[in-house]
């Protein structure tokens, strides 16, 4: 233990240290924390998926296009994801909680609002603010959901991620059920558990203990010396987000438009897509404690392909079956690349937890979603939607130059 200098301190370090089965007040600390961010990240991603459950309702109330539906999934994912690193830096450098603290509220009124929206400029107007809220909160709470865990970090980190895929998974399921019972109007309705989040962070979340061995700026040293595992892992959260977050936009207008189910069936089936990914996360994060985060990566690769083809090339129950067990195992690896990458460059955890859970995840949506939405203008949703397979074996391929267990950030 490293000396401190109050005198609490000095007696924790002289006092023998408590049975493995009786937790420090440290232990205690980093549960009650992770606890209260695990439910901010679930409000937070409650609203992550609000554009994507309201579409079909948007499109046929607005007269929209595919293209204009993507165009405004890709918006999303450039405000909520692409600019995390911006805040993964501003985190790291100013050391305040109230990125994490306001960041509930405003995702919460922003895009709860898309419902009254009265034209198609409005809607990108509400998606682009809402999504700084989602940008503002990820990297700063990623960072603390791990703060003092030595061991079994991949579930720790699991279940925090966890929590905000179950956000994502009831996002559809709330806002559909507003919408149908009293309107699109009064989705609005749905920023409470936001604005709730954000004053039990303001009276309870506390200040980050002081971390002499983080930077207050980002360490290119530390990044650049390991830039190959890095950037190996990066392409593989890139590649799996091609599918999840195009998947994750456009299923609800694939179902309605194509497959002829109503939106809330559409929904419901989106949610239970989403929550078999939740199961799966935090599983995969447990699993990587025993295997390897690089295994655990392949096994989704590969895994995920036949279960969401099949979903494509059936239909009834089979299909949904086929489509929430791909679910499940293509997002095995979301808690996995986070903590390989803290673990490659442990100075700077705010910064590369935005790379891999903000930018990789943005940057692919931002490119796919429109461009899925153009092309299924001209095609259909189908054919492109089930093209996009092709990608987690490309993945497959490249993730075979990742470290097995990468430990430090020297690693090359």
């Amino acid at each position: 233990m490293r000396p401190r200098q109050d005198s609490a301190a000095a007696t924790l370090d002289t006092v023998t240290p408590p049975p493995r089965s009786v937790s420090t007040p440290l232990q205690r600390t980093s549960v009650s924390v992770l606890v209260l961010l695990c439910g901010a990240h679930f409000a937070i991603d409650l609203y992550s998926a609000a554009l994507a459950a309201l579409q079909p309702l948007l499109v046929s109330k607005l007269g929209l296009s595919l293209a204009q539906a993507g165009l405004a999934g890709g918006l999303l994912m450039l405000s909520s994801s692409v600019a995390q690193p911006l805040y993964g830096y501003l985190a790291d450098r100013f050391r305040t909680r109230m990125f994490t603290v306001l960041s509930p509220a405003v995702a919460g009124v922003f895009l709860s609002s898309l419902g009254l929206a009265p034209s198609y400029a409005w809607i990108l107007v509400l998606v682009f603010l809402g999504g700084i809220g989602v940008a503002a909160f990820h990297p700063q709470a990623s960072s603390r959901a791990t703060d003092g865990v030595e061991r079994r970090r991949g579930a720790w980190m699991a279940t925090f991620i966890s929590a905000g895929t179950m956000g994502f998974a009831a996002g559809p399921v709330v806002f559909s059920f507003l919408a149908v019972r009293g309107g699109i109007e009064q989705t609005y309705l749905a920023s409470l558990p936001g604005l709730l989040a954000s004053a039990l962070l303001f009276f309870v979340l506390p200040d980050a203990a002081p971390r002499p061995h983080r930077s207050r700026h980002v360490d290119w040293n530390a990044l650049r010396a390991a830039r190959k595992p890095l950037l190996i892992l990066f392409l593989a959260v890139f590649i799996r987000s091609i599918v999840q977050v195009t998947y994750m936009q456009l299923l609800p207008l694939y179902l309605t438009l194509e497959r002829g189910l109503e939106v809330t069936q559409a929904n419901l089936l989106l949610s239970g897509y989403l929550v078999a990914g939740a199961i799966g996360g935090f599983g995969g994060g447990r699993l990587a404690d025993r295997i390897g985060g690089k295994r655990v990566i392949q096994i989704s690769m590969i895994g995920c392909v036949p279960l969401l083809a099949t979903f494509f090339l059936t239909s009834g129950w089979l299909a949904h079956a086929a489509l929430m067990a791909g679910g499940l195992v293509l997002l095995f690896t979301i808690p996995v690349n986070v903590v390989m990458a803290q673990e490659l460059v442990p100075g700077q955890t705010g910064t590369v937890s935005a790379l891999m859970m903000g930018f990789a995840w943005g940057t692919a949506g931002l490119l796919f979603v429109p461009a899925v939405g153009q092309i299924g203008d001209v095609f259909s949703l189908h054919w492109v939607l089930f093209a996009l397979l092709v990608f987690p074996l490309i993945g497959f391929w490249s993730t075979r130059l990742l470290p097995d267990r990468p430990v430090a950030s020297g690693l090359t």
